[in-house]
C-alpha cells in the first residue's frame, strides 16, 4: 500500500454545506480537491467518482467486480477485444483457429508486448493465466473465474508466440470468454505471489495502458500512463500509448456528491448516478452513458426448492403478475429497455419471447386459484393457513434494486402476495444472499457474460455449474437443452437450442426478468471524448481525450 494523495479530500460535510455548484467548486477547492485540467487534447488528468473499491485486490477475486473492474481494465489487457454487440476481434491474441468439434483451440500472440514488470507476454504467460482463470488456488482464497469454461483441460505451449488450448468436451464459448472482464493478463510473477501480496495493488504487474502510481485501501486509486505501450485492440481504433495521463478512481459513496462535484467541475465522471438526474443532466450539456453489457438481463432467478416455489403455476403466476412497463416508466428513463428474454437483447443467440413476460395480472389470479392460493378479506391468499410471501433481498450492486423491490411489491400485493423487502451492503450480501439459499427464494441477478453458450451449464449444476433453481439433476427437458447446446459444434446448430432453452426457463418461471439491465451508469464532463465502451459496458478511457473547451 502507498502513500495517501492528497488529490480529493473531498468530505460529505463538505459538499452538504454548499447550496450550489459554485459553492461546491470553493469549498471543494479550499480543501484541496482540484482537477488537472489539459490545455491540449493529449494529456491531462481525470478524476472519476465511484461508490465502492470493493474489499480485495487478489486479480482473480476482483476483476469481476463492478468496482475494481474499471481500475483492472485500464491496467490490464485481454487476449481478444468484445465489443457491445458481442463481435469478437483479436487484440493480445492476432489470430486464432479451432478444430472441427470445438475442443482444440491454437492462439498466436502479438509479438513484442511486454506486463509493466519486464515480463514478455509470450505463450508460458498465457498458460500461466489460462491455468489460474480455470483452477485459482481455492486453498489461498484465490477464486476461478465464474464463467471461464469448466471443460478446460490444459495448454500447451508450441512456442514462444503459439499456445493450444485443450478442452474435454466441445467448447465454443471459450473465444468469446477470452474477452470477459474477468479474463485479465497478469505477469507469472503476479501469479506466483501468494494471494496476500496479490492483495497489494501495488505488487501487481499486468500489460494495460496504465500502472497503479498510488493507491490507499477504501479510498482512492491512481493510474499513470505507460508510454511504451503499443498494442490496443484495432477495434478502438487506436494502438498506441493512451492520451490520458491519468486516471484517479475515488471512493465517494453518496450518489448527489459524486453528481455535484462533476457538475462542479471538481471531477470528470461520476459512476452510477441515480436514473431519476439523467435527463435534467443531460439538458445541462453532461454526457450521460447508460451502455447494456452482454449478458442477463435484471431479474431473480428462482429457487425451486422453497415452497411454494417448488409450483410451476405459482413461479408461472410470479412471471405474469410484474408489469414491467411500469417499472421503466417509474424508476427508469427511456434509457431502459424492455426485457424480452432472461439474457439481453445484444447477447448473439438471444432471442424475443416477450409474449412470455406480458403483464396479465387476471391470469396470475387464475394460476393462484388454481394452485389453492386463496385470497382473503385483506386481499392476502393462503393456503392452509400459511400466506403467500415472497422475500426480496435487494442488489446493493444496482442502485435501484430496492426502487424496482418496491414497486413489485406494490404489483404482486394486488394479486395476493405479501412481500419483505431486505437491504443488505455489498458485504454482507455477499455474506448471506446465495443462489438457491434456504431463506432466499429469489436471487437477483446482475450479471455479465460474454457467450450465451455458456449459459445452461450456469443455470444447472453440469460441470460444477451454480445450479440457479436448485433444480439438481431433476428436470431432464432443461438437462437436454444443456448438454446438446454444450456439444454443439458449430455457432448455427445451437442457435435454434438457445432459443429453446430461453423459451422453456421462461415458461417454466424458473427466471423472473425485470428489465434489460444498465449496471453502470456515467455522468460525464463534455470535455472528455473519445470514451469507448466495451462488450461489459465498462468505459475505456484508453482512447479518451480531455480538452478545455
Amino acid at each position: 500500500m502507498t502513500e495517501r494523495s492528497p488529490l480529493l479530500s473531498l468530505t460529505r460535510r463538505r459538499l452538504l454545506l454548499t447550496a450550489s455548484a459554485a459553492a461546491t467548486a470553493a469549498v471543494a477547492a479550499s480543501a484541496g480537491f482540484s482537477p488537472a485540467l489539459s490545455a491540449d487534447s493529449e494529456g491531462g488528468d481525470i478524476v472519476f467518482l465511484i461508490d465502492s473499491l470493493g474489499d480485495t485486490w487478489i486479480p482473480n477475486n476482483s476483476a469481476i467486480s463492478s468496482f475494481q473492474g474499471h481500475i483492472w481494465g485500464h491496467v490490464t489487457d485481454k487476449l481478444l477485444y468484445v465489443d457491445a454487440d458481442g463481435k469478437v476481434s483479436p487484440w493480445i491474441a492476432e489470430r486464432w483457429e479451432q478444430n472441427d468439434k470445438a475442443t482444440e483451440f491454437t492462439l498466436h500472440l502479438k509479438k513484442g508486448v511486454s506486463f509493466s514488470d519486464g515480463t514478455p507476454v509470450d505463450a508460458a504467460a498465457v498458460v500461466a493465466n489460462l491455468d489460474i482463470w480455470y483452477a485459482g488456488r481455492k486453498a489461498e482464497g484465490i477464486n476461478p473465474i465464474g464463467l471461464f469454461p469448466k471443460t478446460y483441460d490444459h495448454a500447451e505451449v508450441v512456442d514462444a508466440a503459439t499456445v493450444k488450448v485443450f478442452f474435454k468436451a466441445p467448447t465454443l464459448g471459450f473465444i468469446p470468454t477470452l474477452g470477459y472482464h474477468g479474463s485479465i493478463l497478469i505477469s507469472p510473477k503476479t501469479i506466483a505471489q501468494p494471494a496476500s501480496d496479490q492483495a497489494d495493488l501495488s505488487k501487481t504487474s499486468g500489460s494495460g495502458p496504465y500502472v497503479v502510481d498510488s493507491w490507499k485501501e477504501g479510498d482512492f486509486v491512481k493510474l499513470v500512463k505507460r508510454k511504451d505501450y503499443n498494442w490496443g485492440p484495432e477495434a478502438v481504433g487506436h494502438t498506441g500509448p493512451a492520451f490520458l495521463d491519468t486516471i484517479t478512481y475515488k471512493l465517494v459513496s453518496e450518489p448527489s456528491l459524486r453528481v455535484a462535484a462533476v457538475q462542479s467541475g471538481q471531477a470528470d465522471i461520476a459512476y452510477n448516478a441515480s436514473p431519476q438526474e439523467l435527463e435534467s443532466l443531460k439538458a445541462e450539456g453532461f454526457t450521460v452513458a447508460t451502455p447494456r453489457y452482454l449478458g442477463f438481463v435484471n431479474g431473480w432467478a428462482v429457487n425451486t426448492k422453497l415452497a411454494p416455489y417448488n409450483d410451476v403455476k405459482v413461479r408461472q403466476a410470479l412471471q405474469a403478475g410484474i408489469n414491467r412497463q411500469e417499472i421503466i416508466d417509474t424508476v427508469y428513463t427511456p434509457d431502459w429497455k424492455l426485457a424480452t428474454s432472461f439474457i439481453q437483447s445484444n447477447v448473439p443467440g438471444a432471442t424475443d419471447q416477450s409474449a412470455l413476460l406480458a403483464y396479465n395480472p387476471e391470469k396470475a389470479e387464475k394460476l393462484l386459484d388454481e394452485a389453492g392460493w386463496v385470497k382473503g378479506a385483506d386481499g392476502f391468499r393462503t393456503k392452509n393457513g400459511e400466506p403467500l410471501l415472497l422475500t426480496l433481498h435487494s442488489n446493493p450492486y444496482l442502485a435501484t434494486s430496492k426502487s424496482v423491490d418496491e414497486l413489485i411489491a406494490q404489483q404482486l400485493g394486488k394479486i395476493g402476495w405479501k412481500v419483505a423487502i431486505r437491504a443488505y451492503d455489498v458485504v454482507t450480501y455477499g455474506q448471506k444472499v446465495k443462489y438457491g439459499g434456504p431463506a432466499v427464494p429469489a436471487y437477483e441477478v446482475t450479471r455479465s457474460f460474454i457467450d450465451a453458450g455458456t449459459v445452461a451449464a450456469i443455470l444447472t449444476n453440469a460441470s460444477n455449474g451454480e445450479n440457479w433453481f436448485a433444480l439438481d439433476e431433476s428436470d431432464k427437458t432443461l438437462n437436454d437443452l444443456r448438454d446438446k447446446i454444450a456439444s454443439a459444434g458449430s455457432v448455427e446448430s445451437r442457435k435454434p437450442l438457445l432459443d429453446q432453452l430461453q423459451k422453456y426457463i421462461l415458461d417454466q418461471g424458473y427466471f423472473i426478468p425485470r428489465t434489460q439491465i444498465v449496471q453502470r451508469i456515467y455522468v460525464q464532463t463534455p470535455s472528455l471524448k473519445g470514451v469507448v465502451y466495451n462488450g461489459v459496458a465498462y468505459a475505456s478511457y484508453y482512447t479518451a481525450t480531455k480538452s478545455n473547451a
